[in-house]
């Protein structure tokens, strides 16, 4: 054994030589042993798998990539030996242990080789095993370079360095072709069956995806014609890249949430999106770190072949080494180009796959939790987890791999710096140390600031949502400067905390862009003051180096502030992930509560649809909040029966359905339920689209049955007079439809479900007479819903008669249960008469009266509607988006937010400090010439200070930079938001009719976010890098003048590159930003309606129609990464010649051979030194430069809104003003859109001042209408609308608001205390409070809720929905105006206090103007006059009790059917 190690290690010791592992070690162990072992890997893999069959084939372009590195490796082996062979010929000494690496080294190759013939060869190279091998091989090729790299020999140095290269590259591309097919085979089976029954004309995609070779993949090339077709026209969706298998959204989707479901089960108190975010794409992520080392590493290859390049330039040597270096630099640079795209794109891919996994995450979960549940949240934080904490998770994947890359990068840069100047480098070092404790700190400061700020933003997105949402009732109270203060004032909080993270980023980018020049400073002055001399070699390398360090050091606080954020973000979704889901089991039962027993049980199964047992129920998902709406409640609904609940207003009817549905929290007993249900809620939630699309909610269309339903819900003639009939598209939340459509179309949608269980929450209130009555007959009691179970909240009389079982309902409490008979004897009050006037007047006429003019007309619906595909009546306007590049006005208009002086200082102060910072590079030339020349002119401290100077300037500089970037920044976003607002406030009602409140919401969400943080960052960078590459042009043109030979071609193509890359990129950010609207949109429209989607089970169909916007969301920013990395390989490709040619001419002009000299060694050194970080730095600037173009259409954005129309609000107006309350309407037409018929049509009435005035109508009839013209909501086309003879046209349209009092139809309250609620201005002192809310009977519940300062929960869930109306009637009051406006008022009261409601209005409003709409005909009968409107016509006016006495009259028929 002893012989044998003598015999192969002869001159050095086995394994270690003192400095590291000898070099037979690495021959033998490192080389020999793993290339023997990679021989056995193959040949075993081969031998297991060689009758292995398959149904895939790898591509031509794949298989000449594997052959033509395995050809090249055998063959630069086989070259290598017989040099050695040759050499041991010729009688020189040659080492055994070298001998037996080099020939294992081409046996090697030689084996692939042969392999590679074989007809199983996919199944050997893509084998998990040999995959995982081929990765780890290359890193014990890693000695061997650093030997090669130690010796100083060039042609071993490339000899070295190809080999590994070849091993790098063959590992990459078979875990690539591996991978490839791996995703190929997961896909369904069907994929290949549907995709080849396409039509000839569409092709497919997917396989045409499929068979892209791998080159093709490496360059990019299919983002051309997606580039194309930018050119020549404004890109729309079809134009973008379809998406990758692996990249659908619903797969993203599973795979992460079984992965959450997997952790949520395990741990559910301490589960973590963190960790389910590893399990589901932890294993790809960690298998890109291997390329992130592999791309760090070849960085460093450039400064070592700078040294050896100028080390040969020093030397003057006239042989072939300098042109051997001059092209390796090159080739490196073009190496570290592929690395770093391909790096960056499967990087990307993973963030996009993470980015649609946690948005459909977050929406799946939406769906799933229920209302009492997710009160835990605002809806301005939960809108917060979509648009902003999702995208700051996703960035946990550039932070991760940073977070151990960048000190692995810092490290290596300080140890090669060891290598030139020895421990001279520790100076730099100390600095660098010294700035850790600062950074951390900093980062702490910044991290607290960050999360301040997000609570901040999060209050203010929701308080944004709730203006945008109740925009039209606030625009009536005149209270949108109000709301608008109090968001300014939240605002200003974020802007506070925005500011102490701005302030903090500015001191550590201060740090940051003088650690370099600090770094060089002390290094260099150590170095000298230590008795050394620089040299050119050593100081450029040195330079070269420092710009190595530049992006790590500059990098890592931004990444510790990123995995911060995305940490911070992760909690935060954890939290609301966490969050228990509705489930659908038939019964729920309390916590520690015991069940029903089995006999029970099976009768209640069979018998009954609804038990409750002593159930109690929360709307808090909080268990010490013990605040029960309903109260030990016991009730049993059998099938098949229509259920009457009845009660005062805040009785907890609406409740007690919700407690069905599972919406609220079951503190105690147990619900149990059977059979499908659908659900019409009070508030009826309209769906964004078309009519038909509200009714169906995802289910197949029955033409017969949807026919049935339109004409039982009185719908079919409103639809028939509407452009598009049912394809007609409806506005964010029905905001074309009046209030009575609204409420048939939710029934309606629930009729067509042909459900179990119908449960109907007070649906008759929104109608008049006449469709109540129709409906109750024919919907309700009709044949669609016979033998179902209905169970129907109600005030209306005749529903209450008609019921077979009627459930009253006291303060949460079940008061008695019976049928209608036994009704008049309880202690319910509220069946008494509706009317004050004779009920059996009307009776008694009923029938004697010719009832045609009251019999609904409801002609079925025309076939022609329902079969064919008419085009939807647009009503929201499309989001327009601009087209070609961002105009120069918008830089204009962003620049004059910030400021122009600061804008100016900023400009300056970033040229000086480029200057400064070339100055101090080229004095550091200057230096190592004089010195090499002679001793030098002066001393070493003079050239020591000089540096010290420029060290300061380029510091003090630095900090103005900073600084004032940051103020600049900060302004504009104020400016921004301030002005955003004000505009967005003042524009008039039809703007946010036609335009989505999510699409609004956006601006101020995601847009104003963008503003805020990312936009003042890339332009910081994207200034930097400008002045750093006029910096090295100017230096490089005046050091090498042949490169002004180069710079105008160079200039050129790159012009032509940027100009073929931006023309797309614009217009794929713009479709990002368009793309992304919807998706808001939609989730904040699902955050409304979650409640109903649940009801209806439909939560899969809402979560596919999400998912597709999603994927469309997808596709742009997929296409916009191709894109970007198409652009950034060519432009380092570019780079890399510059880098070429330089070095190239250096070693021409070093020979003589040139008339132009080069100068010294000392300035060639500098031009490549500067010519090194022009790879890094060009696509830094342009990605910089596009990226803030893209950034800019957030401001483009921003500025579509503060350039909407605004209401004019000049304040010139009588103070008394109006004096009487006359109100004269005087040939008036309205339309809400041109396009669609007039609302009002050539109206004409005058209302005396002090008289008291009812206007009823069917639904649909122009009742809500006169009051939007009257406040002005919507402009009349014709005619002119009289207030005390001034014409409201030449009145401030804010002063007509707010001298005018109103109660909406939707009852608005908003979050604050109920003082603020009520009396928001402050006008009135609490004695005069409480007696108004004593007057409207809403007293007591206030005094239960805790008083005048109370806080009221968003949207007012604190209170039913009645009572909500009554405290917007006290509203109204306390403002004692001489014109009041009832919309509905007393729509959702019981019949006894809408009664006395009606006598309080009747004493209180003495001398008042009082215009009341109102179905209830019992509301209108003791007014002084009554006008009756039918399709935005008046067609019948007189006092009440004079048109009742006539029995033709239209309104006679109205109060017959009232009591019917």
């Amino acid at each position: 054994m002893k012989q044998l190690k003598f015999l192969l290690c002869r001159n050095s010791p086995f394994v270690w030589d003192g400095n590291g592992f000898s070099q037979c070690f690495d021959d033998l162990v490192l080389g020999f042993g793993i290339n023997a072992a990679s021989i056995a890997v193959i040949c075993i893999v081969g031998i297991m798998r060689r009758r292995a069959r398959t149904n895939w084939t790898v591509n031509f372009s794949e298989k000449a990539l594997l052959h033509s590195i395995a050809v090249i490796g055998a063959c630069l082996s086989c070259v290598d030996a017989i040099l050695l062979v040759k050499k041991k010929l010729h009688g020189d000494f040659v080492l055994y242990h070298e001998l037996l690496f080099r020939f294992s080294h081409f046996m090697v190759w030689a084996t692939i080789v042969f392999s590679l013939r074989c007809a199983c060869f996919q199944h050997i190279f893509c084998d998990m095993v040999l995959c995982i091998w081929w990765t780890i091989k290359p890193l014990f090729g890693i000695p061997h370079l650093q030997k090669a790299f130690s010796s100083m020999e060039v042609l071993d140095c490339l000899k070295e360095s190809s080999a590994l290269f070849l091993d790098i590259m063959f590992s990459i591309s078979i875990n690539y072709i591996r991978i490839k097919q791996a995703s190929a085979n997961s896909s369904p089976m069907e994929d290949s069956l549907l995709c080849a029954e396409m039509d000839i004309e569409e092709g497919c995609h997917r396989d045409s995806r499929r068979m892209q070779g791998c080159w093709d993949h490496i360059v990019f090339r299919s983002i051309i014609s997606v580039m194309n077709s930018g050119l020549g026209k404004q890109l729309g969706f079809d134009d973008l890249l379809l998406l990758p298998t692996d990249m659908d959204p619903s797969t993203c989707h599973k795979k992460l949430l079984s992965c959450w479901q997997h952790q949520h089960s395990n741990s559910s108190s301490n589960a973590s999106l963190f960790r389910a975010i590893f399990s589901a794409y932890g294993w790809p992520y960690l298998r890109l770190g291997l390329l992130k080392v592999f791309n760090d590493f070849i960085g460093f290859a450039g400064p070592l072949l700078l040294n050896k390049l100028i080390r040969f330039l020093q030397q003057g040597s006239g042989n072939l080494d300098g042109y051997v270096l001059a092209i390796s630099l090159g080739l490196v640079s073009v190496v570290k180009s592929f690395s770093d795209t391909q790096y960056t794109f499967h990087l990307s891919k993973l963030k996009l796959k993470l980015r649609s996994s946690i948005m459909t995450v977050i929406y799946h979960k939406c769906l799933s939790v229920s209302i009492a549940e997710r009160s835990k949240f605002s809806e301005g934080e939960i809108q917060t987890f979509m648009s902003i904490d999702a995208d700051r998770t996703v960035n946990l994947c550039n932070s991760f791999h940073d977070m151990w890359s960048l000190p692995i990068q810092i490290g290596v840069a300080l140890y090669l710096l060891y290598t030139q100047v020895k421990l001279a480098f520790t100076a730099g070092l100390a600095i660098t140390i010294l700035l850790i404790p600062v950074n951390k700190w900093i980062s702490e400061l910044i991290a607290s600031a960050t999360e301040k700020m997000m609570k901040q933003k999060d209050e203010r997105i929701r308080r944004t949502g709730e203006l945008l949402a109740h925009i039209r009732t606030l625009k009536m109270y005149s209270w949108e400067s109000l709301f608008s203060s109090w968001l300014m004032d939240t605002r200003s909080l974020e802007v506070k905390h925005l500011a102490t993270r701005k302030y903090l980023d500015a001191w550590c980018v201060f740090f940051w862009a003088t650690t370099p020049t600090l770094f060089s400073l002390c290094t260099f002055g150590l170095f000298t003051l230590m008795g050394h001399q620089l040299d050119a070699a050593m100081v450029f390398t040195c330079l070269a180096l420092f710009n190595n360090l530049i992006s790590p050091l500059n990098s890592f606080p931004w990444v510790i502030n990123g995995l911060i954020d995305a940490f911070i973000s992760s909690r935060r979704l954890s939290r609301f992930l966490c969050c228990s889901e509705q489930k659908p089991e038939l019964e729920r039962k309390a916590k520690f509560q015991p069940s029903f027993s089995n006999e029970k049980y099976d009768l209640v199964s069979n018998d009954m649809v609804v038990v409750m047992h002593d159930a109690s129920c929360a709307w808090s998902s909080d268990n010490e909040d013990q605040n029960l709406v309903l109260n030990h409640v016991t009730l049993s609904l059998p099938k098949g029966l229509l259920v009457a609940v009845v009660g005062e207003v805040g009785s907890g009817k609406s409740s007690l359905l919700n407690s069905i549905l599972g919406e609220m929290r079951l503190v105690f007993g147990s619900i149990y339920s059977s059979g499908s249900v659908a659900y019409a809620p009070q508030v009826p939630w309209i769906l964004s689209g078309t009519i038909r699309d509200n009714i169906l909610f995802g289910k197949n269309l029955d033409s017969q049955r949807y026919a049935d339903v339109l004409e039982a819900c009185a719908l079919d003639v409103d639809i028939s007079l509407m452009a598009g009939h049912d394809l007609a598209y409806i506005g964010e939340k029905g905001t074309n439809l009046s209030g009575g459509q609204r409420a048939r179309l939710a029934l309606a949608r629930a009729m067509y479900q042909d459900s179990d269980v119908y449960l109907l929450d007070d649906i008759l209130s929104a109608v008049d007479a006449h469709v109540a009555k129709w409906i109750l007959q024919n919907a309700i009691l009709g044949p669609l819903v016979e033998h179902k179970t209905r169970i129907l909240c109600t005030h209306n009389v005749q529903a209450i008669s008609s019921a077979d079982m009627i459930v009253v309902m006291e303060r949460g409490h079940v008061k008695w249960v019976g049928n209608s008979s036994d009704l008049a004897v309880s202690a319910y009050s509220g069946f008494a008469s509706v009317n004050d006037f004779d009920a059996s007047y009307i009776h008694s006429k009923l029938y004697s009266t010719n009832t045609s003019n009251m019999d609904k007309q409801s002609p079925l619906l025309e076939n022609n509607t329902l079969d064919v595909p008419l085009e939807a009546q647009d009503i929201i306007e499309a989001e327009q988006r601009k087209e070609g590049k961002v105009e120069l006005i918008v830089y204009k208009k962003y620049a004059g937010f910030a400021g122009w002086f600061i804008s100016v200082v900023i400009l300056l102060s970033a040229i000086l400090m480029q200057a400064s910072r070339n100055g101090n590079d080229l004095w550091l030339s200057y230096w190592v010439d004089t010195t090499g020349i002679s001793q030098g002119k002066h001393s070493t401290s003079f050239y020591l200070l000089v540096l010290c100077i420029f060290c300061i300037i380029n510091s003090s500089l630095t900090l103005v930079r900073a600084f004032s970037f940051a103020f600049g920044g900060l302004k504009a976003a104020v400016q921004v938001h301030n002005t955003l607002l004000n505009k967005v406030i003042n524009a008039p009602a039809q703007f946010f009719d036609q335009t989505p409140g999510g699409r609004i919401l956006n601006r101020f969400s995601s847009d104003l976010y963008t503003i805020d943080d990312s936009l003042p960052f890339i332009l910081n960078i994207l200034l930097a890098n400008f002045v750093g590459l006029l910096g090295i042009a100017v230096v490089l043109s005046y050091v090498q003048v042949f490169f002004l030979l180069l710079l105008f071609p160079f200039w050129y193509i790159y012009s032509k590159l940027q100009f073929f890359y931006r023309s797309t990129s614009r217009e794929l950010r713009r479709l990002d930003s368009v793309s992304r609207s919807p998706i808001y949109a939609s989730f904040t429209e699902t955050l409304d309606g979650s409640s109903t989607i649940r009801a209806f089970n439909s939560e899969d169909y809402f979560l596919a129609r999400f998912t597709e916007l999603v994927a469309q969301y997808q596709r742009t920013s997929y296409s916009e990464l191709i894109a970007s990395l198409w652009l950034s390989l060519r432009l380092q490709l570019l780079a890399a010649s510059i880098i070429s040619f330089i070095a190239v001419m250096a070693i021409i002009g070093s020979h003589g051979s040139l008339p132009i000299s080069f100068g010294t060694p000392g300035l060639v050194g500098l031009a490549l030194s500067y010519a090194a970080p022009i790879v890094s730095l060009l696509g830094s600037f342009l990605t910089s430069f596009t990226e803030t173009e893209k950034e800019m259409v957030s401001m483009e954005r921003a500025l579509q809104y503060i350039d909407v129309p605004q209401e004019e609000l000049r304040q010139y107006l009588n103070s008394s003003w109006p004096f009487q309350g006359v109100v004269e309407f005087q040939n008036v037409t309205m339309k809400y859109i041109p396009s669609l018929p007039a609302a009002l049509n050539d109206i004409t009435f005058t209302i005396a001042g002090g008289t008291q005035v009812g206007i009823v109508g069917r639904t649909g009839a122009g009742k809500s209408s006169v009051l939007n013209s009257l406040f002005r909501l919507t402009p009349i086309c014709g005619g002119r609308i009289l207030v005390d003879g001034l014409n409201i046209v030449d009145i401030p349209v804010r002063d007509l608001r707010a001298r005018l009092a109103v109660v909406p139809q939707s009852p608005f309250l908003f979050q604050a205390s109920l003082r603020d609620n009520l009396d928001p201005l402050r006008m009135s002192n609490d004695a005069k409070i409480w007696d108004v809310l004593e007057k409207c009977h809403v007293k007591e519940e206030v005094e239960v809720a805790g008083g005048l300062e109370a806080k009221v929960k968003e949207a007012g869930t604190s209170f039913s929905v009645g009572q909500r109306q009554l405290l917007c009637l006290a509203r109204a009051l306390l403002k004692s105006s001489k014109v009041l406006c009832l919309d509905e008022c007393t729509a959702n009261v019981d019949a006894q206090t809408a009664s006395i409601l009606q006598k309080t209005i009747s004493t209180e409003c003495q001398g008042m103007t009082v215009i009341t709409i109102a179905h209830r005909i019992s509301t209108v009968l003791n007014m002084d006059n009554v006008f009756v409107l039918n399709q935005g016509t008046l067609v019948e006016e007189g006092n009440p009790n004079a048109l009742l006495q006539d029995e033709y009259s239209i309104f006679s028929s109205f109060a017959k059917a009232s009591t019917m």
